[in-house]
C-alpha cells in the first residue's frame, strides 16, 4: 500500500474544497521544481509543441496558476491552468465539490471560481522563462454581457504567457455556456478567438488554440464542431469535459447537481473520442480527458486516436504519484505491442 493510500481515509475526513485548497498551499511549498526526465519513447510533437510525455493535468486543479511548476515536477508532461475569466468571480455557493468515494468519482458545480486573468498573468509572467508546457484555459464571466468578447479578450491577455490556449465552452456550471457549442454561436466564437490569437501573433506569440467540448453531444453537434474546427484551423480538440448525465452510481451524493467526472465518465468520454476521431478523419489532434486513471486507460485513448491525455479526478483517489505510474505503464504497453514511440500508437486501435 502506498503512503497516500494509507493516508487517504484521514484526508477524506476533510471537506473536499478545503482539502483542495490545502493541497495547493502544500504544492506552493514544494522544493525542487525541476520536472523529472521522461522516457524518450513518450515524447511527441503536437500542435507544434514538443511534449516530454503525453500525460497532462487538466484544468480545474490549478485554477489561478499558482503551482504549474510543482505540477510538472510530479511527472506530468504538461499542465493546464484555469479556467480563468477576465474578472475575478466567486463561483457558485458552497458546498460545490463532492467526492463520490464508492464510485471513484467527483461531482463539481464550482462555476469558474477564480481570481481573474490579471492576477494569473502576473504569476505566469514570473515563470515564463522556465521550461515546461503550461497551457491556459479561458472562460467567460457568468454576468458577461458579451461572452464571445470575454473569450477574445482572454486570448489577447494570455497569449503571451500560454504555450497553448484552451477555449472552454463545455462546463455545465455556468448557465448557458454550453450553448456556445451550437453551430451559429460557435462560428462567431471561433472567428473572434482566431482573430484575437492572430492579432496577438504580431507581438511574437501565436499559441495553439484548443477547444474543449462536452461529452453530452448529439451526432449532429459532433459533426458541426469537427467541421468548424477544420474551417478555423484549430490546433486541437479536448474530448471531453464533465458530464451532466448520470450513469448508475452507488454513492449517496449521486443526486448532487453539477458535472460528473472520474471513473463513471470513462466509457462515455472514450466513445466521444472515437466519435470525434471519425468526424475529423484524424485531421485535428485530439486530447483525451475523462475517466483516465491507469496506464491502460491512457493507452486505450491513445490507440483510439488521442495524441495526449489529461486527468484530474483520478488524483483524488490515486495520489500525486499517478502521472509517473501511468508513464511507466505506457512504456511497458508500447514495448508489449512493438511501438517504438507513443506517437506510433495514436489511432492504432
Amino acid at each position: 500500500m502506498s503512503l497516500y493510500a494509507a493516508l487517504r481515509p484521514l484526508l477524506f475526513t476533510i471537506e473536499a474544497e478545503r482539502a483542495h485548497r490545502a493541497t495547493i498551499r502544500a504544492l506552493r511549498l514544494k522544493p525542487g521544481r525541476t520536472a523529472p526526465a521522461s522516457d524518450p519513447r513518450l515524447a511527441s510533437e503536437v500542435a507544434g509543441l514538443r511534449f516530454p510525455n503525453p500525460v497532462g493535468l487538466a484544468a480545474g486543479f490549478d485554477k489561478d496558476a499558482q503551482v504549474p511548476d510543482a505540477i510538472l515536477s510530479l511527472g506530468f508532461g504538461f499542465a493546464e491552468v484555469g479556467t480563468l475569466t477576465p474578472f475575478p468571480q466567486a463561483g457558485n455557493p458552497r458546498p460545490r465539490l463532492f467526492r463520490l468515494v464508492e464510485d471513484r468519482a467527483v461531482i463539481n458545480r464550482m462555476g469558474f471560481n477564480n481570481g481573474g486573468q490579471a492576477a494569473a498573468l502576473e504569476r505566469l509572467l514570473r515563470r515564463n522563462d522556465r521550461p515546461g508546457i503550461v497551457g491556459v484555459n479561458i472562460g467567460a464571466n457568468k454576468d458577461a454581457v458579451d461572452r464571445i468578447a470575454d473569450y477574445a479578450n482572454g486570448v489577447r491577455v494570455m497569449a503571451g504567457v500560454a504555450r497553448y490556449l484552451t477555449v472552454n465552452i463545455s462546463s455545465p456550471n455556468t448557465p448557458g455556456l454550453r450553448a456556445l457549442q451550437d453551430r451559429g454561436a460557435l462560428t462567431e466564437l471561433l472567428a473572434a478567438v482566431v482573430e484575437a490569437r492572430d492579432a496577438a501573433a504580431t507581438g511574437g506569440s501565436r499559441p495553439p488554440v484548443f477547444l474543449k467540448v462536452a461529452p453530452d453531444l448529439e451526432p449532429a453537434d459532433i459533426d458541426d464542431i469537427a467541421e468548424l474546427s477544420g474551417d478555423y484551423r484549430l490546433d486541437g480538440l479536448i474530448v471531453s469535459n464533465t458530464t451532466i448525465s448520470r450513469p448508475p452510481l452507488r454513492s449517496g451524493l449521486a443526486g448532487e447537481t453539477g458535472g460528473l467526472s472520474g471513473a463513471p465518465l470513462r466509457d462515455l468520454a472514450q466513445q466521444r473520442l472515437i466519435d470525434f476521431r471519425k468526424a475529423t478523419g484524424g485531421a485535428i489532434p485530439l486530447i483525451a480527458a475523462g475517466g483516465i486513471a491507469t496506464a491502460e486507460d491512457a493507452y486505450a485513448r491513445i490507440r483510439a486516436g488521442a495524441s495526449l491525455v489529461q486527468l484530474y479526478s483520478a488524483l483524488v483517489y490515486a495520489g500525486p504519484g499517478l502521472a509517473r505510474r501511468i508513464n511507466r505503464g505506457l512504456v511497458r504497453l508500447l514495448d508489449r505491442d512493438g511501438f517504438p514511440a507513443v506517437g506510433d500508437a495514436v489511432g492504432r486501435g
